[in-house]
Formats: structure tokens, sequence, C-alpha cells
């Protein structure tokens, strides 16, 4: 009732909303939505019914559905209810959670009985292929190749499976592997046999051994067979990709083994027993055996091994390895087992001997560096090279660190040989350049030990093992000479000092020794050594071989932590601070190499500071004399004509003596600017104590000009022209300043023979026309007109009346060192204008 009421209040609210006008009230308007109300009507009706008829769908299937589930439950309680009533009968169990533990024990012995039989199965296989195998191989060699063929896959294939299963099954694979060894070795002896009869065909080992043509086919078909029975380890070989520190070896060729069983025969024949040709000093014997067979069969393996390897191998992956494709690489391979079995033994008897054990690890390199270069041989492991039977000993033997304090110990012997020398220290002229620094024979001795220990290592080609060698023995040595040097400038120091002298016992008469020419020679000595020390190693930085280890050495310390066993630190510690960073900066010797440069700049110093206090104790009597007001003399005497001062002779001698040593000893550069140095001490010590100190006359400045002049002597002799003028100039100007005549004019013989400094001298330094006096005025007709001098009274005049003035008339003299300032001090010392 209260659906209808509800569907009534829905219809009158819809006919409310649809006829709300009187227009809506038209017959054709009730028409049409009289129509349109049917239609819904009946599209209401249809959809009735469709639900109608999926409601009774759905109920008949949920119907069906659970008689299904009632029919499959009813099913699973019976199933549940026959295996409950089988595991009672068979594991004597109530329930089913009591009974699995004894049926798993069960279902294991199955599957324990499953493998069993197949493991069975391939038992059968093997052995028929072994017995099939053995059946032809007597019959028909080259059939029974495919049953061992077979018969080898079967094991390589066991051997994955068993590296699968965690070595589930070693002794199936043990035993596949016995059949498979056997049949091998029945199988090589039999091929073995059929090519050693060829080779006794044509006398075989015998150099002159041909092959005529008609035992080629017999030839081809016997390696042929040798080589398809070594087909399948070769490839399973994966012995270049194994790890660095352990390579394996490449495998011998079948054909080779058999062609090399003679000459292994004839090798232990001579090396191996009481044969004079077998001394375990001279390796280089059996050496040269293994060199002189390459060199006497290369033909025969080229001509006649080469064709049959390139027939078998080409179109394979094998192809791409020499050991494999080339005989002569091939044959090789197959020499040197015999190598490495002698060698083995006889490193333990040569363990006790240093010297031999150097000895033969020497030539063990220079052969591998044979075989490498002359044969061209690189082990199958291509760009990375063949790195040598040295290498197989030293590393993977651990014979390297035997082998390096061996060495070690020899070139620190050595070296004690090289210092303990009687003329360790002595200065050596010969050997070097005689315009180079000298350095001492001692210095010399070392730089040839430490390039011969370089000679030593060079053949190695672990990386490790060459920064080793250097840290620990080049770079070691250089720093105990380093200190040798050093300890030689302290004790020098020590000597010479006041406090040293008292605490030393040194007498007057060995200070005054040290401080002369042979002090200097001492000093010289640390410098020279030090000096070319440090030119070879900066030399060294530049070898190739150096640049190898340094590039090296760089790459690792960019990606590594540690360097050959030490710390990135301690490698740049001991070679270069500039390890690890980008740009091309740095050398492998720069810190040992700036050790030595501050050691020389050290000893450079104390020369000079030696040489500078000898001549103010030589000067000193010399600045104590007055007699430059008082001299008189004719008016035409020139400085040139005058002797020099006995007060400036002791300054003569030791400059003449030290300069003259030091000319031998030093390079033209560093003598040069020792002697400017030196010249700078005189300069200002004349300067202070005689110029600036006292009054001239026209011959005191004259006489002064003299001493001057003499001093410029013995240097320009000494060390070269120009030299001493470069030096005393600002002496020399100052003396030619107090020295004007007092009236100026032509034909002053004083002012231009008693210049000591002339454009010859000048242009001998390479001193400027600028920075020259004035030259001479050349006439017309290329004559030289005479001088015009500036007199005292004008130049005094000239010099005080402005600065500009000043600085002219100091040009026109050709005065540059002088300011106006200092001239004008100086002017006031001659005694004509004192007042």
């Amino acid at each position: 009732m209260d659906e209808h009421a509800a569907a009534a209040d829905r219809v009158a609210d819809y006919l409310d909303d649809q006829l709300q006008t009187a227009r809506d009230v038209a017959t054709a308007s009730l028409d049409a939505l009289l129509a349109r109300i049917t239609g819904q009507q009946q599209l209401l009706k249809q959809q009735l019914a469709a639900a109608h008829r999926a409601l009774a769908a759905a109920q008949q299937s949920a119907h069906a559905r659970g008689a299904q589930l009632q029919h499959d439950a009813a099913a699973f309680h019976a199933r549940q209810a026959d295996v409950d009533r089988r595991l009672l009968v068979i594991a004597a169990s109530d329930t089913s959670a009591d009974a699995v533990p004894r049926f798993e024990t069960a279902l294991l012995r199955l599957d324990r009985l499953h493998v069993a039989r197949r493991y069975v199965q391939l038992l059968r296989a093997a052995e028929a292929l072994s017995s099939q195998a053995h059946a032809l191989l007597p019959t028909c060699s080259d059939a029974a190749l495919q049953p061992y063929t077979h018969l080898r896959a079967l094991h390589t294939r066991l051997a994955s499976l068993q590296a699968d299963a965690e070595g589930a099954a070693p002794h199936l694979l043990h035993h596949v592997d016995g059949i498979a060894q056997s049949l091998r070795t029945k199988m090589l002896g039999a091929f073995s046999s059929d090519l050693a009869r060829v080779l006794g065909k044509i006398h075989w080992p015998t150099p002159q051994a041909h092959l005529p043509s008609q035992l080629r086919d017999e030839w081809h078909a016997a390696t042929t067979k040798l080589l398809q029975l070594q087909m399948p380890e070769l490839q399973d070989m994966s012995y270049a990709t194994a790890p660095a520190h352990k390579i394996k070896l490449p495998p011998v060729l079948f054909p080779l083994q058999v062609l090399v069983q003679p000459l292994e025969a004839r090798f232990r024949y001579h090396f191996e027993g009481d044969r004079p040709t077998n001394r375990i000093d001279r390796p280089e014997f059996f050496l040269s055996h293994i060199t002189t067979l390459l060199h006497d069969y290369s033909a025969f393996v080229t001509d006649h091994v080469q064709p049959v390897l390139l027939s078998q191998f080409r179109g394979t992956h094998l192809a791409l390895n020499p050991v494999y494709i080339d005989a002569m690489s091939a044959f090789v391979t197959a020499l040197l087992p015999m190598l490495r079995s002698k060698i083995r033994s006889l490193l333990p008897k040569l363990a006790g001997q240093p010297q031999l054990l150097s000895h033969l690890m020497h030539q063990v390199m220079t052969f591998d560096s044979t075989i490498r270069d002359d044969w061209g041989y690189d082990g199958g492991h291509g760009v990375d090279g063949w790195k040598g039977l040295s290498w197989e000993f030293l590393v993977q033997d651990d014979w390297f660190g035997r082998w390096l304090q061996v060495e070690k110990d020899f070139a620190l012997a050595r070296y004690q040989s090289i210092v303990e020398a009687s003329d360790f220290g002595d200065l050596d002229y010969e050997s070097v350049d005689s315009k180079a620094t000298k350095p001492t024979k001692g210095a010399i001795r070392v730089n040839d030990l430490l390039e011969t220990i370089t000679d030593r290592y060079r053949p190695l080609t672990s990386f490790s093992q060459k920064l080793t060698f250097l840290i620990d023995i080049q770079i070691a040595i250089f720093d105990k000479y380093h200190e040798k040097l050093q300890s030689n400038l302290e004790a020098y120091l020590t000597m010479t000092t006041a406090l040293g002298r008292a605490m030393g016992g040194v007498t007057k008469e060995e200070q005054e020794r040290l401080l002369g020419v042979e002090g200097l020679e001492r000093l010289c000595k640390t410098y020279g050594s030090a000096d070319y020390l440090e030119k070879a190693m900066r030399d060294w930085s530049d070898d190739v071989f150096f640049l190898d280890i340094w590039e090296g050495l760089q790459d690792r310390a960019r990606q590594e932590n540690s360097i050959g066993g030490k710390s990135v630190a301690d490698v740049a510690e001991r070679t270069s601070k500039s390890i690890g960073e980008d740009g091309d900066g740095g050398a492998l010797f720069d810190e040992t190499a700036s050790w030595y440069a501050r050691l020389r700049d050290r000893s450079e110093k104390i020369i000079v500071d030696t040489l500078n206090s000898n001549v103010r104790q030589a000067l000193r009597p010399y600045h104590q004399i007055n007699p430059w007001a008082t001299l008189s003399g004719p008016a035409a005497s020139a400085p040139a004509n005058l002797s020099p001062t006995a007060e400036i002779d002791p300054l003569l001698t030791h400059l003449g003596t030290t300069l003259g040593f030091l000319s031998r000893a030093l390079a033209s550069a560093p003598l040069r600017r020792i002697t400017r140095a030196v010249l700078a001490s005189v300069s200002s010590t004349v300067w202070d104590n005689v110029l600036t100190r006292y009054r001239f006359s026209t011959a005191g400045a004259a006489q002064l000009q003299a001493d001057l002049a003499a001093i410029c002597r013995v240097v320009n002799k000494q060390v070269g022209p120009g030299v001493a003028e470069t030096g005393l100039r600002r002496c020399l100007e100052g003396a030619q300043l107090v020295g004007l005549p007092v009236k100026g004019g032509k034909d002053q013989a004083a002012s231009d023979e008693g210049t000591i400094m002339g454009d010859e001298d000048w242009a001998a330094w390479g001193v400027t026309d600028n920075s020259a006096p004035p030259p001479q005025q050349e006439q017309d007709n290329g004559t030289t007109s005479d001088t015009v001098s500036l007199g005292l009274w004008e130049v005094e005049k000239r010099l005080f009346a402005d600065n500009q003035a000043a600085t002219d008339v100091l040009d026109e003299l050709g005065l540059e060192m002088l300011t106006y300032l200092e001239a004008r001090k100086l002017l006031r010392h001659r005694v004509e204008l004192a007042g």
C-alpha cells in the first residue's frame, strides 16, 4: 500500500512538473506527454524482465556451485581418509604429521637410487666411448679420435656441472677423468710413435734434417692427429686470463713435444750430469744453448711445422694466439720447460752464494730480453707481453726478496768501498769537461754505481719490483751520499767557528789552512759533488725508463691507496710530492734532487762567506793607511805607471790564489757568480773605509786608481776580461771622480791612459755603449782626435749648480753608477775643494 502511495506521489510530482501552464494542457501536448510516458513504461518493463532473468541465472549458478563444493568436500574427506588409512598401513602412524618424516626418508632413498642410476648410465657411456676408441686405435687411429672427442666433451660437461652443483659428484668426475686420461695417454703414445718414425727417417734432430716430398703426407697426417688429439684441451685453456700473480703457462703442442724430446735428452746430458758444461757459475752455457737450438732449427720448424698449424687452427679462436698459430712461438714454448726445470733445481744451490745468484738472475733476464725482442715471443698474452722466466721465479716462486737483498748488499758494499777509497774526496779534473764544475772522484764513482744498478733492474717487467729497486737501493744510496756530503760540510763549519775550534782542538795553523785554498777545496768538493749528482738526477728523470716508472706511479697513485706495498704518502716522500696530482709537472727524483740542490746552494753560500771574510781581513791594513792627501808627484804621472800600494798586496795574493783555484774547480757561471759577490765585498769595503773616509790629492787619487787597476788585472786574469770592472764599477767611478785633473783640456794622459775601463773592457763584459764611458769622436779622415777632459773646477761648478747640471756632467764623464748626491759627497774629499 505504501509503495502504491509513493508511486502515486511520484506520478503527481511528475504531472505537476510537466503541466505547469495552460499551454501544457492542450491536446497536442497531452498526447506527446502520454506517448513519452508509454515509451518509458515499456523500457522499464524490458529492464525489469532482464533483471528477473539475470537473477534466475545467478540463483541457478549459486545452487550448482554449492552442490559442486559439497561434492568436492566429500571427495577430499574420502581421499584424506584413504591417505590416513594407507599411512597407517605403511608408516604405522595414526596421523600424517607423524608419517611425513618417515615418508621423506623413503623419498630420499628413491632420489638417491635415481641419481645412482644416472651415474651408472654416465659411467656406461664413458666406458663405451673408451672401449670404442681402444678398439679402433690399432686398426684405424683416425676413427678413434671421434669417440675420444665425445669422451672429452662428456668430461668437460661434467666438470661444468660439478662447479654448478658445488662439488656434488667428485668421485664420478675423477673416474671419468681417469678413463679419459688413460685413453689420452694411449692415443698420445701411439700418435707420437707414428711421428717419431717419420722423424727417424729424416735423421732428426740433425740441424740439416730435411723432409722429402714422399714423406710429407705421412708427416702431415702424424702431426695433424696429434693436434686433433690435443684440440679439446686447447679449447678449454684459459691461462691468459688467470690472476696476474699466478699466470698459467701456455701448453706445449704435442707435435712440438715430440720434436723436442731428443733435444731435451741432449740438454740433460750436457747440463744435468758431471759434464764440464754443467757449471753453476756459468748459467750462460745452458741459456745460450737454447738460443742456439732456436737458430739451428728455425728453418725446419718454419718450413714444415708452420703449414700444419695454419691448416689446423685457421678459422678457430685459437688462431688469434701466437703460441698456437706461430710455429716458432710454439717451438719456444716447447723448449722453455727444460729451462724451468734446470733453473728451479739450480736456485736452491745458489741461495747461499749471493754473487752466483745475482749472476744467474741477470743472465735469465738477458735471455728473456733475447726471446722477447729477437724472436717476438709474447707467451700468448698479446699486448701485455711475456713477463719472462725471471718474472716466474722472482714473483711466482717468491725469489724476489732474496735477490733484492743480494743486490742491495752488493750495492752497499760497493758504495762502502768507494767511500773508503784513498782518492774518494779528490777533485776529478779529467773525467768532465774543462769548463764544467769538477766533482770528486767519489761522486763520479757513486754515479757510475747507480747507473750500474739501473742496468741491473732495467729488464724487470714488474712495476712494483722496479719501484722497490728504485727506493730501497738507488734512492737509499743517494741519501747515504747526501748524508756524507752534509756531514763533511758540517765538519768544516765546526772547525772554522770559534766554538768548534775550542771544542775540536783545531790549531791556528789548521784554521788558516781551512780558511785558505785548502778550505775552499773542501767546500768545492761538496759543491761539485752535489751539483754533479743533482744534474745526473735531472737527466735521469728524462730517461725513457724512468719516465715509464713515473707514469706508472702517477696512474697507480690516482687509483690506489698503496703502491708496491707502500703508502702513496711514503712513496711521495721518497720520490716527488707531485705524485697523484694533475698536470705534467714533477719527476721521479724531485725530492732527492732538491736535497742535493739545497746542499749545493748552501756550499756556494759558505764559499762566498769565507771569501768575503778573507777579503775583509786582507783589506784591513789597506784601509788603515792614509797617504791619499799627502801623496805628490809629477802632474803627468798616470795610474798605469804607478805601482800598487804595498798594503794591497795581501788582497792581490789572496785573490790570485783563491780565484786561480776556483777557476779550475768551478764552471764559468758559478765562478763569475762567486767572483761578483767577492768583488761586491771589496767594493763596499773600499767605498766605506777609503773613498768616503779620506781626502785625496791628485796623486793620491791616481794611486787609488792604480790599486784598483791591480785588483782588476788579478781578477780578470783568473776569471775573464771585464768581470772585475763590473764588480768594482762603483769604486772605479768614485776613484775617477776624485782623481779629476785640476784643469781640463786636451792630451790628458792621466785621464785617458789611466782610465781603468776602456771601451774594449766594457765590450768584453757585454756592456752596451750607453753604460760605457763616452767614446772618442772620430775625424772625417778616420783618425781619432785628442780627448777633451773636464777639469776639477768645471765639474765642481756644474755638480753643485743644480741637480740637472749635476746629472749632465756625470753623463759627460760616463759615470752611471754614482748618483749626484754621492758624487757631491765624494768630490768634497778632494784636497783642493776641502775648504
